[in-house]
């Protein structure tokens, strides 16, 4: 039995730089994947067959059959797998899931049948699955440029907790592009923020770099005695325009959670989720107590290091 970890994301950072001849949008971003993981159990089997711990999850609509029809494409293997899937990401959340969830299978696979593919061929076909598949082969924190394909490993994060609500408005079909729709000329930046996070977290600018080094190595912040509040006060989500209108009713928990006691709140990716940054355990547990106590989807989690880190690099 194999099992490989699925973990979720927030967004640091998300800019849009400008609209693409190709349709999408060129972003910026600083991603971090958090403890909160789906968990996905190999073995093998005459036949590809899915289950999941949750019974409305329809695999023909998830990136995980993609995945495994474009493994067995591109490698011709015909071997089979029993493929356990257990969600604890909230589903069509703005957390990742899905995506990460296909990285999973690709990572799963690729050891279970004995492919032998390395990370730069995984990664390769991870771009075909969507735009941010290709992150969670690294995870910890990275830098997301282009639409999102292009992936460089940052220096990990001070260790921060998170506290994450989920927020029972309606969902709707094809929301990210929905969101991208709703961002205006206005809303574009130039890539200053993300700008600001990376040369805090590298002590080197975007600007005129050359391409940065693993991520394995301790954070400057901790090195120059930088504290969490110049992290959080760096967050930022171009959707966080946009979402209130996306999103009916998305308000009135917004407000509730910056009542409960959250210093800043934002949107993860592209919602509806919403998140905090908390430096502080005790503090942390408070809010998210608090949140439980009116009855709110919520979870304490807390930043989670790289792929590598985890499980001794990618095999």
């Amino acid at each position: 039995m194999l099992t490989i970890l699925a973990p979720a994301k927030v967004n640091l950072t998300l800019e849009v730089l400008a609209k693409r001849s190709d349709g999408f949008h060129e972003i910026r971003s600083v991603i971090q994947t958090l403890n909160l993981c789906d968990s996905l159990c190999f073995r093998l089997s005459e036949a590809i067959e899915l289950k999941s711990s949750v019974s409305s999850w329809v695999p023909e609509e998830s990136l995980v059959s993609k995945a495994i029809g474009l493994l067995r494409q591109a490698t011709g293997c015909r071997k089979g797998a029993a493929i356990e899937v257990t969600k604890r990401i909230p589903s069509v959340s703005g957390l990742g899931g899905d995506s990460s969830d296909a990285a999973a299978i690709l990572r799963g696979l690729n050891r279970l049948w004995g492919l032998g593919l390395s990370l730069e061929e995984l990664v390769k076909l991870a771009w075909q699955l969507g735009s941010d598949v290709a992150f969670f082969f690294y995870g910890g924190t990275a830098l997301l440029e282009g639409r999102g394909e292009r992936v460089t490993p940052l220096p990990p994060l001070p260790h921060m907790w998170v506290v994450l609500m989920m927020p029972p408005v309606p969902k709707f079909q094809r929301k990210t592009e929905r969101l991208y729709a709703s961002v205006k000329p206005n809303h574009y930046t130039e890539g200053q923020i993300t700008d600001r996070l990376v040369t805090l977290l590298t002590g080197r600018s975007l600007k005129g770099r050359s391409p940065f080094k693993t991520n394995t190595s301790p954070s400057p912040l901790k090195e120059r005695g930088i504290e969490g509040e110049r992290l959080i006060s760096n967050v930022f989500n171009v959707f966080d325009n946009v979402a209130l209108e996306s999103f009916p009713g998305l308000e009135a928990y917004w407000q509730q959670f910056l009542k409960a006691g959250a210093e800043e709140v934002h949107l993860a990716g592209s919602g509806p989720a919403l998140f905090t940054l908390v430096k502080d355990r005790a503090q942390a547990e408070k809010l998210y107590q608090h949140l439980q106590q009116q009855g709110l989807e919520s979870y304490l989690t807390e930043t989670l290091p790289a792929i590598e880190t985890m499980e001794g690099g990618i095999k």
